[in-house]
């Protein structure tokens, strides 16, 4: 095996990262900051069902409802959790049992459920989501979130949940 020979352009490129590292502060490699909990939306458990049937389809599909559920600090996905959606639909109001479903996470935490196109309901067209603790012996503060679309012609709705332990 032979010992690479330093040249003067590795000994002077080396030099000047260490006195831009050193002048930066930088003492120990970078971290990324800490994931924060999603806070609980205004509105977001209006006509909550507790114990909301487990199912990939709502209705007669078409719009797809997905996402994904981490913990809170380091972002680890979360597995197994319990996604409940509920929403004033093509076939029904958010009020009616038959508008609301739950889905569990997979192992990367992600959750998808197919559901009617949501239409809008007091002017805005939103979906209901929450993480129900109650449903869950994973140690995590119940989350209800009310997402609005940009538009009623969308036709999917994507939303992060990041669980703060209980």
């Amino acid at each position: 095996m032979t010992t690479p020979i330093p040249t003067r352009r590795n000994l002077i490129s080396g030099a000047g990262a260490a006195l831009l590292i050193g002048a930066s502060g930088l003492r120990l490699p970078a971290r990324a900051q800490t994931l924060a909990p999603t806070p609980t939306m205004r509105g977001g458990a209006n006509n909550y069902r507790p114990g909301a049937p487990l199912t990939t389809r709502i209705g007669g599909g078409g719009f797809l409802t997905s996402g994904r559920v981490r913990r809170a600090g380091d972002g680890a996905p979360l597995a197994g959790r319990r996604i409940q959606v509920w929403a004033h639909t093509t076939e029904g109001h958010e009020r009616d049992a038959r508008s609301h479903g739950a889905t569990l996470t997979d192992a990367d935490g992600v959750f998808r459920i197919e559901m009617p196109q949501i239409v809008p309901a007091f002017g805005q067209p939103h979906g209901h989501l929450a993480y129900d603790a109650e449903y869950d012996d994973g140690g995590f503060e119940t989350v209800f979130l009310r997402p609005v679309m940009a538009r009623a012609s969308d036709r999917s709705l994507h939303v992060e949940f990041v669980l703060r332990p209980a």
